[in-house]
């Protein structure tokens, strides 16, 4: 009993990714359905999932600013040291950056496809008060999901230009990296800091909203029980 089982999970994943490879979301949602997982189940793990990287990305980006921060005070003796931190600190946020956009395409594209399915499910209703109903969940749902997704857009567009300052304070640094240059970047620390508080601002906004979002279907796939 308990190969079958595995055998089929083994199917079931196996499925899943010659789906995900193929690009082919039917056969990806039939797989993820025939597990129990609906498109709005998916919406929501995927909204987690993006809540999940925006909080990884936020802390990268806190690091990032408390290391340059630490070079333009330290000695020149520890300057190689901390620039080599801070490179590696640029590229994990650019990684991180790179996730969260990635996430938030994700939840995106099983937003849309979840919406056009609800919206043409309207039609095949004979009952008018049973799809009047069905059509305001739609409008509350997508209402909640567009300020979701504004708020995670908003964070997304927020991190490229405090992504380029970073770069051009490390690309600086890597070829001046002499205590009269560091210290002329001290300037800089503070605009950067601002850049950077303004981003965590909003991405704790977004993760907030991904929170209510969460929360709210999490209610809505309860009453339904």
């Amino acid at each position: 009993m308990k190969c079958a089982i595995a055998r089929g999970w083994v199917m079931t994943a196996a499925l899943l990714l010659m789906a995900t490879a193929s690009g082919c979301s039917s056969a990806y949602y039939s797989a993820m359905e025939s597990m129990g997982w609906e498109k709005r189940d998916i919406l929501v793990s995927r909204v987690k999932e993006a809540r999940d990287d925006q909080e990884e990305a936020k802390q990268a980006f806190k690091d990032a600013l408390t290391r340059f921060t630490e070079v333009v005070k330290v000695d020149a003796s520890e300057l190689h040291a901390k620039y080599d931190k801070l490179s590696g600190d640029l590229k994990t946020c650019e990684s991180e950056a790179a996730q969260v956009s990635k996430r938030i395409a994700s939840v995106e594209k099983v937003s849309a496809d979840l919406f056009g399915e609800w919206e043409k499910e309207l039609d095949e209703y004979k009952n008018q008060e049973l799809r009047r109903g069905s059509e305001q969940k739609l409008r509350d749902t997508k209402r909640r999901y567009e300020q979701l997704i504004g708020a995670m857009k908003k964070a997304e567009a927020r991190m490229q230009p405090v992504l380029d300052a970073f770069r051009d304070q490390v690309l600086f640094l890597k070829h001046n990296l002499n205590a009269q240059a560091v210290a002329s970047l001290e300037g800089t620390v503070t605009t950067l800091r601002g850049d950077v508080d303004r981003l965590i601002g909003e991405m704790e906004k977004s993760i907030n909203e991904a929170n209510t979002f969460i929360e709210a279907m999490g209610k809505e796939e309860a009453e339904k029980k």
